[in-house]
């Protein structure tokens, strides 16, 4: 049985919803930690809703934060928890992205998936196992899960767009190039890189600017 996310979220600013962006926050935070980056966003995406549901559990290493699942290095799990713990959050995403569509009348093509760090690590792990492939997978500083699955587990192949800061002491640059060699591995046509120069773990505005003219052509957006 599923858990249910509850998600913060912000209407689409023309009040029409034609598209959504689902915010997949990282280890030790929320969904408010990311449903800011909305603010900026929104006026170039105007008929885009966006959602940033909270992870399904606290965090063992954050009291009073939110994981989506254990991680080993962080706070002493087993990899078989760490393990089992993603494919239960990723069967609690899967179900809440078929509850956005249903609710919001989108169909897969128009919903793109904005991760980061343990986020990012979700949206890799979900979307390419998703029969319908979303419109997008957005994927700043994390990393790709168990690659060697994937040529096996993929169903569907979902632009992506892999965005990692050059001086990240949390998750080293080099799981980009692994994750775009990995996904190329696995059948992906669409495979696009961005490094944020000097910057760490974090979203720097010209990772944002990339994310944004992403977004704004696979979800249709007219220039």
């Amino acid at each position: 049985m599923t858990r249910a996310l509850e998600a913060h979220r912000r209407e689409a600013l023309s009040g029409e919803t034609r598209s959504a962006v689902v915010f997949l926050h990282g280890y030790g935070a929320n969904g408010a930690d990311l449903i800011g980056l909305a603010e900026p966003l929104a006026e170039h995406l105007p008929d885009t809703m966006f959602l940033a549901p909270d992870a399904p559990e606290a965090s063992i290493a954050a009291p009073g934060m939110l994981q989506w699942f254990p991680i080993p290095w962080i706070d002493g799990s087993s990899e078989e928890e760490s393990r089992s713990g993603m494919v239960r959050a990723a069967a609690d995403l899967d179900a809440f992205l078929d509850g956005v569509m249903v609710d919001e009348d989108l169909l897969p093509e128009q919903v793109a998936l904005f991760g980061f760090s343990q986020g990012t690590m979700m949206a890799l792990q979900v979307a390419p196992r998703r029969e319908d492939a979303v419109a997008a997978v957005v994927a700043f500083s994390g990393r790709l899960l168990a690659p060697e699955l994937l040529p096996d587990e993929a169903v569907s192949r979902p632009p992506v767009l892999l965005v990692h800061g050059d001086r990240d002491d949390v998750v080293p640059v080099e799981a980009l190039p692994q994750a775009a060699e990995a996904l190329q591995a696995a059948g992906w046509s669409e495979v696009y890189a961005h490094v944020q120069k000097g910057t760490g773990h974090g979203i720097a505005p010209d990772g944002l600017g990339v994310a944004l003219a992403f977004l704004r052509e696979r979800l249709g957006v007219a220039r």
